[in-house]
């Protein structure tokens, strides 16, 4: 058994590949490098076993999605700790170091994530991760060094290692033993907020989540699915609303998922405005898929509070980052009070 495996999963993503994983390959000591295939047909594996051998290699039938994929493929290796890392990040030297290091030091840490930087502008932090990740009371992710669409430079301002509330799928750190005594990823998600998911399970569960801020990776984005997509905007919206179904408190749940369903009835209203027709049926269709698996989403409720130990957790920011940024025009996290 080894002590780190990275574990990055492709679909027909061969010029990612080529461009990316020798640097992965360059910059990550003794750990194992896996490439989980979810089914390419664009001679990924070929190219891999060609030109870079010690490459281990996972293949799947077909492409079960981020999650179904990683959850396949994670049941295959055996490893303390996972990194799981999208196919077009660049990494730098000795980028696990801090975050094995923090990890080994901490039994209580579940998972972390480092620094995520814009690959096509190296000094903003990117989309998905940035400094870490938080989420407000009706269920809205966002990150330290970007808000909705307004990222921030990197000054320096986030080199700090600290708590968070969810730490991006594009480059998660996390126990294996963990991984798979939680559930893995939720695999009826298919794409999009699942690591929020897993993180808020296991914080649920006890566990911190941790940025770690010495340790910086470049994620290009948007490699998979283009942002201005209606199926991003559909599993967006949908998986939104299942995110706090599966995990809020009974307490709480009725009036925050009303509160958040209005809100998704005001985009509906935008998209169609500003002529996204696609994007606001989307939105539609996002809810029509969350009533109609509502038993579904109700056995998944079940499966995740059954271990918790903590409802209350202080990475939650208690108001509306939707108001706050596109009312009140508020851009950085530092005007919401985080640091």
């Amino acid at each position: 058994m080894t002590d780190v495996a990275v574990v990055i999963l492709n679909w027909n993503g061969r010029s990612f590949l080529e461009e990316y994983l020798p640097s992965v390959i360059s910059n990550s000591g003794n750990a194992q490098i896996i490439v989980a295939d979810n089914g390419s047909t664009d001679n990924s594996c070929e190219y891999l076993s060609i030109n870079f051998p010690t490459v281990q290699q996972i293949h799947l039938d077909k492409n079960y999605g981020f999650c179904g994929g990683y959850n396949r493929a994670l049941k295959q290796v055996q490893s303390n700790y996972y990194i799981l890392l999208n196919s077009d990040v660049k990494v730098t030297k000795n980028w696990i170091d801090p975050l094995y290091q923090l990890m080994q030091s901490d039994p209580k840490t579940g998972a972390c994530q480092p620094k995520i930087l814009t690959a096509k502008i190296p000094d903003e932090f990117e989309h998905a991760g940035a400094a870490g990740g938080f989420i407000d009371t009706l269920g809205y992710p966002f990150c330290r060094g970007r808000l909705f669409q307004s990222r921030e430079k990197d000054t320096g301002q986030f080199n700090d290692t600290r708590p968070i509330f969810w730490a991006t799928g594009a480059c998660l750190m996390i126990r294996a033993q963990l991984f798979h005594e939680s559930g893995g990823l939720e695999e009826n998600f298919f794409a999009h907020m699942e690591e929020i998911d897993l993180c808020w399970r296991l914080k649920n569960r006890g566990q911190k989540i941790m940025y770690v801020g010495s340790s910086t990776v470049y994620h290009l984005g948007g490699g998979t699915l283009p942002k201005s997509n209606p199926r991003k905007t559909f599993l967006n919206f949908r998986n939104g609303l299942v995110l706090l179904y599966k995990n809020l408190p009974s307490h709480i749940l009725l009036p925050l998922i009303i509160g958040r369903m209005m809100l998704d009835g005001i985009a509906f209203v935008d998209f169609l405005l500003v002529g996204y027709p696609k994007d606001a049926f989307a939105v539609f269709r996002a809810h029509m898929s969350f009533y109609w698996k509502i038993r579904t989403w109700h056995n998944c409720r079940k499966a995740a509070r059954k271990n918790v130990v903590n409802d209350q957790h202080l990475e939650v920011y208690k108001g509306s980052v939707v108001w706050e940024h596109f009312v009140l025009k508020k851009k950085k996290v530092s005007e919401l009070g985080i640091h």
